[in-house]
């Protein structure tokens, strides 16, 4: 239960991409990592510490015992489904500002419906030729997008197709440039010092624990800052005197990962050519190295049991969720399978497989598409949840601990091909 009040005060810090990166920094130089940047050239040594951002949306931390050791990977994401301002997205409307929103990612549209809601993000200012990023998030209940009354919308609860542009644009009050000037204020700017943003809504509901006996918790962004936290988390707990433990926490998963920053990106693959001494090295050590993509699996839903697979069906609590998928939607295959399970036998933590119905498509994630740039053996795993790409999700109290004790145990293991 600790570990999950510990994942719930994360989230809440974590409203974002870019503030989750934020937060992850802070834990890693509160562990004595050594901030790096790609522009500048890097004197490695052994027993170093170091990690390093793209695009203030992704990072990747590395521990070195020694050159030459295999590369143990953990991969996660640090975005969610939300809904991002336009550039110019004031609407006067009757009796109300409003804003013009687009939708990130396959959200479900309705969980986002009379929520207090507030904005965070990024904005970016240009001063003498230096580009400055300068983080937003206004920490207030600022924004609601309202419900139509049942007695305009008789036939709600029979379905309903939701617009994004006539259903889910956020009310922000009655001053028109208010939200502009409360953005930059928060940015510390004047409002016209701002040359760009990204900046999205994100839901202001508390994470809690429920259930008769605390079973559960629920909260904004499981899907994947629950992998994120719990990956990091065993990464730092680790101790290895050979492998290479590297920790990844990709932007854009949500959309593809084709980004500059995502897991489709060069970003994994430059950082670890740069931790090796030349090409030869690089190639040797990734045909030893193992990888695994984290993010969150469907838990069968009490409700709809019928759309999960009869066999291959997963529980929240019940461990590290070992995913597959014929057409290699996710990468996991006999050996990577194996791995896994060893490793979980060696943490005395439960495991469970899961595989989409059939006549059901599933989402992909990062493992395959990371590995057009990184080839390794690698597996897709996660955790059970509900309410997937809701704005509030819910998911095993008991479960964050297994994935710590899990990944901790993953990166002082050395899996021999």
């Amino acid at each position: 239960m600790e570990n999950t009040n510990k994942l719930i005060k994360f989230i809440e810090k974590s409203t974002d991409c870019y503030h989750t990166v934020k937060t992850v920094s802070d834990m890693l130089e509160k562990d004595g990592f050594t901030r790096l940047s790609e522009s500048d050239e890097w004197n490695l040594r052994c027993g170093g510490r170091y990690y390093v951002t793209r695009n203030s949306s992704s990072v990747i931390a590395f521990k070195i015992p020694r050159f030459g050791g295999a590369f143990m990977i953990c991969a996660s994401h640090t975005d969610s489904p939300s809904f991002k301002l336009k550039s110019d997205f004031e609407i006067n409307a009757d009796g109300a500002v409003k804003l013009s929103v687009e939708g990130y990612g396959g959200m479900i549209m309705s969980s986002w419906l009379d929520r207090p809601l507030s904005v965070c993000g990024r904005a970016v200012t240009v001063e003498n030729g230096k580009v400055n990023t300068r983080l937003v998030n206004i920490d207030r209940d600022l924004l609601v997008i309202p419900s139509l009354a049942v007695h305009m919308s008789r036939d709600i609860n029979k379905g309903y197709e939701f617009n994004i542009r006539n259903d889910m644009c956020p009310i922000a009050g009655e001053r028109s440039g208010a939200i502009t000037d409360i953005i930059a204020e928060n940015a510390g700017v004047k409002s016209g010092e701002i040359k760009g943003f990204d900046l999205s809504l994100y839901n202001r509901m508390k994470g809690t624990i429920i259930g008769a006996d605390g079973e559960y918790f629920s909260a904004p962004r499981i899907d994947d800052l629950q992998c994120v936290y719990s990956t990091l988390k065993g990464f730092l707990k680790s101790e290895s005197a050979d492998n290479i433990s590297v920790f990844a926490a990709f932007d854009n998963e949500e959309v593809g990962s084709g980004t500059k920053q995502g897991a489709k990106s060069g970003f994994l693959r430059d950082t670890l050519e740069r931790i090796c001494s030349d090409t030869q090295t690089y190639k040797r050590t990734l045909s030893n190295s193992f990888m695994l993509s984290c993010d969150n699996a469907h838990a069968v839903h009490p409700n709809h049991a019928d759309k999960s697979d009869v066999n291959n069906r997963v529980y929240m609590n019940g461990g590290i969720v070992i995913k597959y998928n014929a057409n290699q939607r996710y990468t996991t295959d006999a050996v990577s399978e194996a791995v896994v399970k060893y490793v979980c036998e060696r943490a005395k933590v439960p495991y469970q497989m899961y595989a989409n119905r059939s006549d059901i498509a599933g989402g992909s994630t990062l493992g395959n598409l990371s590995s057009e740039k990184v080839s390794v053996n690698t597996a897709d795993v996660g955790l059970a949840q509900l309410a997937m790409h809701s704005s509030y999700e819910t998911a095993g109290a008991r479960d964050t601990t297994y994935m710590i004790d899990f990944v901790k145990t993953f990166y002082e293991t050395r899996p021999k091909f």
